[in-house]
């Protein structure tokens, strides 16, 4: 059965009919009828502002998505079809199930409310309303610009890829240039956001960058750890100001991008990564080591295998050294991976707890949920984080291209993958319960006695 589970008896029937029923209650919660049945729903009192805010920024010209939707002439031929992609949770592009935390940066889904709003406004003729309600156009920085420029200001460094040219038609290709950072002093990393070219873009399928280092015996140059990750449509990651992810001095980056032509040649090619870098002395200040590293949903000796119109589960335990913070959950996988869910198992009181769940998992947007400070999971010494993957091989899988094939793992974009990009802040024993005690001090409820001025 899809949804069923093996490995360690904690992991029983709970979290998966969970998972099963959340993925089924979304569409039946956005099809609830709007609250104030009785007022009409207009586009420009009460749709283009939801537009504005979650969609725009890719349907604009330029941008990447397929059709612009900035205003209302612009979008009344796509009415269906937005109202179809909201109510089924396919847009925006962020795939995260309302169980397990529910604190998160940069969060683009739509409110149940607003996708009541949009279909309830689909149904009803799509009226335009009173122009004098639209809102003010909203102004877009042009694709120059990076992520998390409006937050951190222009990156300290970028470092771009060789040029690539992806023919138009043919397998899959890596390219693996190396090339210099420009760094003279071991620096703190305070973010990092990998952008393809728009016309690269739909064959960019990742791009991995690893830091390399001189040996101090040789001086040759070897892999030191991963540095940033990249998928289609992720935007980047943010290092909390705790944690220091080190870019040494005189570093080099390996780059793996993994491209598949798409149809059209794109020429001289780049990706590139934008890295923004907290002050020089951050680093005698930050108290923990944080990493990104890719965590294994297989099980030492199992691998991964689909049989035609099959489905497949797979499941990763994972423990620390150290007490641990996870700052953030990337599921990935190819085109039959549906849904993964991450959950935290206590030895010591046998509690399952889940933490973040996706049950509508698309390979055309991988997102990081990176989690907000103060609700970031904190894992004891000996706790074991618990991934679990859901496949499926039938012709119900939407993305599935053959389900006539066998699928194994691999690299290749027909094959499959089981793992989870996550970032971990590496504790000591008297951080991890100074953590916990300034969380409870900061999300204690107010009284009246806590403030008077109440």
């Amino acid at each position: 059965m899809f949804f069923m589970r093996f490995g360690a008896r904690a992991t029983g029937t709970m979290a998966a009919a969970a998972f099963l029923l959340h993925a089924g209650s979304q569409l039946a919660l956005a099809q609830q009828p709007a609250a104030g049945g009785n007022t009409a729903v207009t586009f420009a009192r009460d749709v283009a502002p939801i537009l504005q805010k979650h969609c725009q920024e890719c349907h604009r010209p330029g941008a990447v998505g397929p059709m612009s939707l900035r205003t209302y002439e612009e979008v009344r031929p796509w009415v269906r079809v937005i109202k179809q992609r909201v109510v089924d949770r396919e847009m925006p592009p962020y795939r995260y199930d309302t169980v397990g935390i529910q604190h998160l940066k940069g969060d683009l889904r739509l409110s149940d409310a607003d996708v009541q709003t949009i279909a309830r406004w689909a149904d009803t003729g799509s009226p335009l309303g009173n122009i004098a309600d639209l809102p003010a156009p909203v102004q877009f920085p042009d694709g120059s610009k990076w992520t998390y420029e409006d937050v951190f200001g222009p990156p300290d460094l970028i470092v771009p890829t060789k040029p690539y040219t992806l023919p138009a038609r043919g397998q899959d290709r890596w390219w693996r240039p190396i090339v210099p950072v420009g760094t003279t002093v071991d620096r703190c990393i305070k973010a990092l956001s990998t952008k393809p070219s728009l016309k690269g873009r739909p064959g960019a399928h990742h791009a991995n960058s690893d830091l390399m280092v001189p040996d101090a015996k040789t001086g040759q140059y070897t892999v030191l750890e991963r540095v940033s990750e990249y998928a289609s449509g992720k935007t980047g990651e943010i290092v909390p100001p705790d944690g220091c992810r080190t870019l040494p001095a005189n570093a080099m980056i390996k780059w793996d991008v993994h491209y598949w032509p798409y149809g059209e040649e794109v020429k001289d090619d780049v990706v590139e990564l934008a890295i923004w870098l907290y002050p020089e002395d951050h680093k005698q200040k930050a108290k923990y080591k944080q990493d990104l590293k890719l965590y294994s949903l297989l099980m030492k000796g199992k691998e991964l295998e689909i049989p035609p119109h099959g489905t497949a589960m797979t499941q990763g335990f994972h423990s620390f050294k150290t007490p641990v913070r996870i700052d953030s959950f990337q599921p990935h996988g190819h085109a039959r991976l549906v849904g993964m869910t991450a959950e935290i198992f206590y030895p010591e009181t046998g509690k399952l707890e889940m933490i973040s769940s996706v049950s509508n998992w698309t390979n055309q947007w991988h997102t990081s949920h990176v989690y907000e400070d103060d609700y970031a999971p904190l894992l004891p010494k000996g706790a074991v984080l618990i991934l679990t993957g859901y496949y499926d091989n039938t012709a119900k899988n939407k993305g599935n291209p053959d389900p006539d094939q066998w699928v194994g793992g691999g690299s290749r974009t027909s094959d499959e993958m089981s793992h989870a990009w996550i970032t971990v802040t590496h504790l000591d024993d008297e951080g991890y319960k100074q953590i916990l005690a300034d969380r409870e001090r900061r999300l204690k409820p107010k009284t009246t006695t806590d403030n008077p001025q109440q």
